[in-house]
């Protein structure tokens, strides 16, 4: 099941997110964003684990500013359940990820 993410930004390409798996503890989705692209703003529901597929470079809009988060393919990074932020691909080449939600 992919699931477009709108941007609040118009024409800019748009993060894409796949769920993998599912259960009553976890869920697991594959998310690619494109050059330009972005998530739009989001919280984070559950805690999570980030899992990179390739190298990259987030550039990640906060409550606090802009952040910049390189990423190390198959270097994992976890957050906690509350996350805000709209998480924008800072690169020229798609940003791969996988992120396992941890559901309670």
């Amino acid at each position: 099941m992919a699931r477009r993410v709108d941007s609040a930004y118009g024409s800019r390409m748009n993060a894409v997110s796949t769920l993998k798996a599912e259960d009553d503890l976890f869920r697991v989705w594959e998310w690619r964003i494109p050059p330009g692209g972005s998530t739009e703003w989001h919280t984070h529901e559950y805690a999570y684990t980030v899992v990179p597929l390739v190298d990259g470079l987030m550039k990640i809009d906060t409550p606090d500013g802009w952040v910049e988060f390189p990423l190390t393919a198959g270097e994992p990074y976890c957050r906690p359940a509350g996350v805000s932020h709209d998480v924008h691909n800072g690169g020229d080449t798609d940003i791969v990820f996988i992120e396992v939600e941890r559901k309670g």
